[in-house]
């Protein structure tokens, strides 16, 4: 009887084993356990991984290999579509850019690359916008787009008086370049104090790490209403049920009005010109360490001349919880 009761091997630990061994034979090593194994697959040459990674493996999808190897899957992306050094650097530029012209289609970011140093025409250009996560059709940055079949709520700030800080939040995605590859980071602000309540980051623009933001910072209070645009991130059932459950109203921008979310994006560009540029992340640990700590300096240290007598975000958020508490 006692056979009839056996636990069976779980089949995803056992893929992970086989596929862990086989690398851990590439680099010249067998028998040792399967921890010490994943701490050898940190250190396992990337051409070893991208070996390993773009091995046809009908029984593991390319993420899941990356996920086990550790391995950054948008550099693999970037090499699939011919991307080569030159090209990102241009990426990286109409990022500036468009910090700086949001209203810029693929004609004028064509000319302004040019005034640069870069030999960039126009369809080029569009093709480039198109991978950065840039739509030439409305003057803001879509790093996040529409899905057809969710429901799209309507902007509700309009004629909000926002003077406390859990009236409302706001959250946003943006592309941050590292020396071989990218990543997406996601922020949830609270509009009022312009405090950073929760981030991630992530390697693709999945649902999954929008909900794990949102998740930690509707730990730390509940606000009245939630800004986001129109992404499918934003408007997915994980996302908005996760509002709804705590009674937040949803608020979205309409097409085409980047002031709707205009606070959210002030701290991309501020995040980009005194953190981002000034950086090369070699690896996506490399950044997020960087970033968080940005963050952490942005919240606690760094004054706002908006925020009453130069305060910091932190200081305002406090402030205005003391006095309606009192």
């Amino acid at each position: 009887m006692a056979g009839v009761f056996s636990r069976k091997k779980d089949p995803e630990l056992e893929e992970k084993e086989k596929l862990t061994e086989e690398l851990y034979k590439k680099i010249g090593k067998q028998n040792i356990e399967l921890e010490f194994l994943k701490k050898k697959v940190q250190t396992a040459p990337e051409s070893v991984k991208r070996e390993f990674v773009e091995n046809d493996n009908q029984q593991l999808s390319i993420r899941r290999r990356c996920d086990i190897l550790s391995f950054n899957r948008p550099s693999l992306y970037y090499e699939r579509i011919g991307l080569s050094e030159e090209d990102q650097r241009i990426l990286a530029e109409m990022d500036k850019i468009y910090l700086d012209f949001l209203v810029y289609g693929s004609r004028r970011m064509s000319r302004e690359l040019k005034r640069r140093g870069y030999k960039v025409g126009r369809h080029k250009a569009r093709s480039l916008m198109r991978i950065l996560g840039v739509e030439t059709i409305y003057p803001r940055k879509r790093l996040s787009f529409p899905n057809k079949e969710h429901q799209i709520y309507p902007y509700l700030l309009r004629d909000v008086t926002i003077d406390r800080p859990d009236i409302a939040w706001a959250t946003d995605i943006t592309y941050i370049r590292l020396k071989h590859g990218f990543i997406y980071l996601v922020a949830v602000m609270n509009i009022y104090s312009r405090y950073i309540v929760s981030w991630r980051i992530s390697n693709t623009l999945e649902t999954d790490f929008c909900c794990e933001s949102l998740k930690e910072a509707l730990e730390r209070g509940n606000p009245e209403y939630f800004n986001t645009d129109q992404g499918s991130q934003f408007t997915s059932r994980d996302f908005t049920s996760i509002l709804q459950e705590k009674k937040i109203k949803i608020s979205m921008d309409g097409k085409g009005r980047v002031i709707d979310n205009i606070f959210i994006e002030r701290f991309w560009r501020t995040l980009k010109y005194e953190e981002v540029y000034t950086k090369s992340y070699e690896t996506v640990a490399e950044c997020r360490a960087s970033i968080g700590e940005f963050i952490r300096k942005y919240n606690q240290d760094r004054l706002h001349q908006s925020l009453g007598e130069y305060d910091t975000p932190l200081e305002a958020y406090r402030q205005m919880q003391m006095a309606v508490a009192c």
